[in-house]
């Protein structure tokens, strides 16, 4: 199974970045956006990522030039159709994913590859319904999954051998660097992951330290390059928490439970670097992400 061409539905921080990584490999890509709003920010995230690898080095003006002219951009779900795989990159919302998975079942091909990026909701959750469950997988991405080597291959119960191998095959064509994980809440990282950042919320909840000094300790002690609260701030403790929510739904283990604090903060707005605020305050405001 060959796939020569690639559509993305959403063209938010994971989005675009996805979409961007499939084109800078040389295959064609089409964004989905729910309208002209959301497609011209789609187009701008692009352009400025590209603009920085110029900066960098990292490609000519030429070939970043090149790299767009492989991205179309619509808001007609229909412009999907020919796709040889569809990934699912809109907010973390198992009934919105879902919906949209169906919706896309009913336009390609049945031999079209279905895919989410989800970071933490069971794919068989999402692919509940839909004909021909071989076909369907997860492919978690990181952010900036430009700079980011890593994609999780999310393998359901009834995906396949072939849609297996086709997705590693992308995944290396991609410049990534896959690992197969059984389909279960969280896979193989947000499960390491989560219950270690919880463990600094609930630590700084308690005021048994600072969260200057949480992330001091990590950085120092364990040699990690960014301590736990501002990595929470740079996921976005919304993203978090409802991470952290539906590994507790599947889990019912109390380290993957949001603490009362990080309930409070998201629903203050205070949700890390995209907001300004978080554990930390931040001058400057990021890109929501969209994980």
């Amino acid at each position: 199974m060959s796939i020569e061409k690639v559509a993305v539905l959403g063209g938010g921080l994971m989005g675009s970045g996805i979409a961007e990584s499939v084109a800078r490999a040389g295959l064609p890509v089409v964004v989905r956006d729910i309208d002209g709003t959301a497609i011209g920010a789609a187009h701008k995230r692009i352009s400025t990522s590209l603009g920085h690898a110029v900066e960098r080095g990292k490609v000519s003006e030429d070939e970043a030039a090149e790299i767009h002219g492989r991205i179309d951009y619509t808001a007609e779900l229909g412009a999907i159709a020919d796709a040889d795989l569809v990934i699912e990159a809109v907010p973390e919302n198992a009934e919105l994913k879902a919906n949209i998975l169906a919706q896309v079942a009913g336009i390609v091909s049945s031999d079209t590859l279905i895919a989410s990026n989800t970071s933490s909701i069971p794919i068989a959750q999402l692919a509940a319904g839909l004909p021909r469950p071989e076909r369907v997988l997860g492919l978690h991405f990181f952010s900036p999954v430009p700079v980011m080597r890593l994609v999780e291959v999310v393998v359901a119960l009834d995906t396949s051998e072939e849609t297996l191998e086709a997705a590693k095959e992308l995944a290396e064509r991609i410049g990534k660097r896959a690992i197969v994980t059984k389909d279960r809440s969280g896979f193989i990282v947000n499960m390491l992951l989560v219950p270690y950042l919880m463990a600094a919320v609930r630590m700084y909840e308690e005021g048994f330290a600072t969260a200057a000094d949480i992330d001091e300790g990590m950085k120092q002690g364990c040699g990690h390059p960014m301590g736990p609260l501002t990595l929470a701030d740079f996921i976005g403790l919304d993203v978090l928490y409802a991470i952290g929510d539906s590994l507790y739904e599947e889990f019912k283990q109390t380290e993957y439970a949001p603490p009362p604090l990080l309930k409070r903060m998201v629903a203050s707005g205070r949700i890390g670097r995209k907001s300004g605020r978080g554990f930390y305050e931040y001058s400057e405001v990021r890109e929501p992400s969209r994980a």
